[in-house]
């Protein structure tokens, strides 16, 4: 099965497989802290549950995924919640990132293969204004052992030193290795290990 078809299949249930509810690392971090801005690109967004909220916050939300089902199923909880989201079908290994355009990119549990991986950390490197922010959480290869979702492969999970080499062109305002516990749908449940990022493109 390629990825695409995975994805969709994954999405094809009437239910929210991730829920419908934000991750509570970005609602947390974007409750408390202001941004400067109002475009938002959420990407490898799945059914849009983040995207949607940062909608209902007046966010200008853009939503990137791969699987055509999952932004359909997207669309509908947008207007469920009265709130406009634009929608791309987008292959990150082929994406066209625009210059210095978002004020805020986050990727939510978007685990890449690793050419994937640094295609992504640098589209967004680019697509980010000066100043703009990028808000990730992500499974650390440590998730491995708690088997409560996520990918199998190490290869597709992340490290701290991955997030420490974007410091060059980042500032670090959030790097946290933290187990946590998240109840995101039917295939997020339990003790978690997570790294979570938020840096500012300098």
């Amino acid at each position: 099965m390629n990825v695409l078809s995975k994805w969709d299949e994954r999405f094809s249930s009437e239910d929210y497989v991730y829920g419908t509810e934000p991750n509570e690392f970005l609602r947390e971090w974007i409750t408390s802290h202001q941004i400067e801005g109002k475009r938002v690109l959420a990407i490898a967004e799945g059914e849009g549950r983040n995207a949607v909220w940062l909608a209902t916050l007046d966010f200008d939300v853009e939503m990137w995924d791969a699987s055509k089902v999952g932004l359909e199923k997207a669309k509908r909880l947008a207007t469920s919640r009265n709130v406009s989201l634009q929608t791309k079908q987008i292959d990150l290994n082929e994406a066209d990132w625009s210059q210095d355009t978002y004020d805020l990119v986050i990727c939510i549990f978007g685990h890449f293969p690793p050419h994937v991986r640094e295609k992504v950390l640098a589209g967004i490197l680019k697509t980010l204004r000066p100043g703009g922010v990028f808000l990730t959480e992500v499974y650390s290869t440590h998730q491995l052992a708690y088997g409560t979702g996520g990918p199998k492969d190490v290869s597709l999970l992340y490290t701290e030193e991955m997030f420490h080499q974007l410091e060059d062109n980042f500032i670090s305002l959030v790097l946290n290795e933290n187990v946590v516990w998240r109840e995101e749908g039917t295939l997020h449940h339990g003790e978690s290990a997570v790294i979570q990022y938020v840096g500012q493109k300098r």
